[in-house]
């Protein structure tokens, strides 16, 4: 099992940037494939980013792709998701999500292939 905390969000002024972390512990870290999910007031919750174990593979929601990053530090137990161009659009609570992999290199973009959620980080876009 894995506990999952986030941390980083915040209020940021539309074209800006922000840097979310997201610390894991419990087991090994680098058993888990990671991925960031966000949901808007009134909207279904929606993938926006993952990462393979390994840190090698990474897969992204199309209109996230170019402006958002996400990463991992397996000695840290730590993941990232590094957020420019933000836009009032990008309002919504973000969760970090986990779940075992038996691959180090497949990456999981569904909602219901994660088993592990932290609490969420509240991300505001003014414009």
């Amino acid at each position: 099992q894995v506990q999952l905390a986030e941390s980083g969000g915040g209020l940021v002024q539309a074209g800006g940037s922000l840097t979310l972390s997201c610390e894991a512990s419990g087991r090994p870290f680098s058993s888990y494939a990671m991925g960031w999910f966000r949901q808007a007031p009134g909207k279904e919750r929606e993938f926006v980013a993952g990462i393979s174990r390994s840190g090698r593979n990474t897969v992204y929601t199309a209109s996230m792709k170019g402006r958002f990053t996400v990463s991992r530090e397996n000695a840290r137990n730590m993941v990232y998701l590094q957020m420019n161009s933000l836009k009032p659009e990008d309002t919504a609570v973000y969760y970090c999500a986990a779940d075992i992999s038996a691959s180090v290199v497949d990456v999981f973009t569904k909602r219901y292939e994660y088993e592990y959620w932290g609490q969420g980080t509240q991300v505001t876009v003014s414009s």
